[in-house]
């Protein structure tokens, strides 16, 4: 059984679980409130929960070890974005025991933030980070943290909505060097990520049936991913397995820099030249995969294979790609337009023949 004792004014309370003793001051100078601590503590023992005292002893850097951790073990590809989020967070919950991470701190940390100047969706991978460091606490056997609090996701209304019109892109890569132009090329039309392209390697080719692979492990997602391609990339690629069997250097990567000594890693001040000359504004080579994703679906390619083209796992992200602008739009207008009359005749004469049958000298 557990007991109440006193340390000067403060109650301080006394219990067991698994034979062990547990002292705990109840921060008050109140015996009743202290005999409210001591049956709660009572009560998570006898339905096998840890002592809450155990949880004051874990720290938010024990919680963000063991997160960052986790991602070096199962090799995750994002672990520098981890380690910033840690960093950030770091500045608000440092030094908090786990009881202290609840949502009010919580929401001080988001308005501090965005007083700093965050925009919602950067808060948001932090806040994702500090909701799995708990969750991973939570599922450590013992458990680190006794319960996740609620943490409120922001609204996110920053993400970026750029994409190519074909003449647009046609623009830019007649401005591009010739040794960006097929691949820019190969991003317009699968929507692969930039680090997948300038990855790609001959091994992943085979000009015989005109495939380009992914193998497990070599992508964002970690899923295989197999892309046929249609005349253009044929014809580019054969054009570079040429140079490639000319030049007698046999390099192991498609797509080469300016000097062909390498795979290419910077083209920012190329592409930000050729977007200027094209006359199409400041554009982001990530609006290639943007792009991709809306032709593939306005010509009529089933949304599951283009998931599988460009590499979209979530239906979450690859909704957030499919975009619509105003030409869609209006298509949307005019197709509805002409079910509408296929339907009943036109608009105004709907209304009319609905006018009449109120009766004689009757409108609608």
């Amino acid at each position: 059984m557990g007991s109440l004792y006193k340390r000067g004014d403060v109650w301080w309370i006394k219990y067991y679980r698994n034979g062990k003793s547990y002292r705990e001051s109840s921060g008050t100078t109140k015996k009743m409130v202290a005999k409210k601590l001591l049956d709660r503590r009572e009560g998570d023992i006898a339905q096998g929960k840890m002592p809450g005292i155990i949880f004051d002893k874990v720290l938010f850097d024990n919680l963000a070890e063991g997160f960052l951790q986790d991602y070096r073990i199962n090799q995750r590809k994002s672990l520098a974005r981890a380690e910033r989020s840690v960093e950030l967070l770091k500045a608000e919950f440092e030094g908090f025991s786990v009881p202290r991470i609840n949502t009010s701190r919580i929401n001080q940390y988001i308005e501090r933030r965005k007083a700093e100047g965050a925009k919602n969706a950067t808060i948001n991978r932090e806040l994702s980070a500090l909701k799995r460091m708990l969750n991973l606490g939570a599922e450590q056997s013992p458990p680190l943290v006794d319960r996740v609090p609620k943490i409120h996701m922001l609204k996110e209304n920053n993400t970026r909505k750029g994409f190519f019109e074909h003449s647009e892109f046609q623009a830019l890569r007649g401005c591009l060097p010739h040794y960006l132009k097929g691949f820019v090329t190969f991003g317009y039309k699968t929507g692969w990520r930039v680090s997948e392209i300038t990855g790609l390697q001959w091994k992943q080719v085979d000009l015989d049936i005109g495939v380009v692979r992914l193998e497990v492990g070599e992508t964002k997602n970690d899923d295989a991913r197999t892309v046929y391609m249609d005349n253009e990339l044929k014809i580019i690629f054969s054009e570079l397995w040429a140079n490639r069997k000319s030049s007698e250097k046999l390099l192991l990567y498609v797509f080469l820099n300016r000097h062909g000594t390498g795979r290419i890693k910077r083209f920012d001040k190329s592409w930000n030249k050729a977007c200027e000359e094209a006359g199409i504004g400041h554009r982001y080579f990530h609006d290639l995969r943007r792009t991709a994703v809306r032709n593939m679906i306005r010509s009529g390619v089933p949304e599951t294979v283009a998931m599988k083209i460009s590499g979209h796992k979530t239906r979450a992200i690859f909704d957030r790609y499919n975009i619509t602008n105003d030409e869609d739009l209006v298509k949307a207008a005019h197709s509805q337009e002409i079910y509408l009359e296929s339907r009943s005749g036109t608009i105004s004469g709907t209304i009319h023949k609905l006018g009449k049958k109120k009766g004689a000298g009757e409108t609608a």
